[in-house]
């Protein structure tokens, strides 16, 4: 098994930790990655775009001028989709752009991306973290002590100190365990776990 060191806030090392080889240093899949990036931001789509089709377009009910004699083409309403002011042919309507993916293919591809963090040696772990109060200022400071621009920071349990505190921050946000996912692991260039964390998605990928 692999072997990550572990630091407290203060970048002191307190200890090392195994980590599953599983988990943080299987075989890279780039296709998985592709595939989960595609899926998640597919299921974030709205899909709200519309149209009137020529049933939806006001007025259109009484036929135009009378069927013989006019020269003209028959016509029965100006809804038709040739008329200007009338509805739109095969235009887009309100639908979803998700799609299905295997429960395997998308644990494989959190693995992967995770894999990608700790090959890169772009992924730090913290015995925890904790902030006394909501401070942008700590927060900030902590990356800096870390020498971190930008990151996806991990926690264990909810905590409103922590969560607050980064929200102003560019490029860093903050997750709990069980939200972490491959789209945002590889939006951010840095990976930073406390150590529970990392015993709780080792325990849910594991299975």
């Amino acid at each position: 098994m692999a072997t990550v060191t572990v630091f407290d806030q203060d970048k002191n090392q307190v200890g090392e930790r195994e980590i599953a080889d599983a988990v943080f240093n299987t075989e890279v899949k780039g296709y998985l990655l592709h595939d989960m990036v595609r899926y998640q931001r597919a299921a974030r789509r709205q899909g709200s775009a519309a149209v009137k089709n020529r049933s939806a377009v006001a007025g259109g009910g009484k036929k135009p001028y009378r069927q013989k004699g006019t020269g003209n083409a028959r016509q029965g309403t100006v809804s038709a989709p040739h008329f200007v002011g009338g509805g739109v042919a095969f235009g887009p309507q309100p639908r979803s752009y998700a799609f299905k993916l295997n429960r395997k293919v998308k644990q494989a591809a959190l693995c992967s991306a995770l894999s990608v963090r700790f090959q890169a040696e772009k992924m730090t772990v913290l015995k925890e973290i904790s902030l006394e109060s909501i401070s942008t200022k700590c927060f900030n400071q902590l990356m800096q002590r870390f020498e971190l621009d930008g990151a996806l920071v991990v926690i264990d349990q909810a905590d409103v100190n922590v969560e607050l505190s980064a929200r102003n921050l560019r490029n860093v946000k903050v997750l709990r365990a069980e939200g972490v996912n491959v789209y945002d692991i590889l939006k951010y260039p840095n990976l930073v776990l406390t150590d529970a964390a990392i015993g709780q998605i080792e325990g849910a990928l594991e299975k």
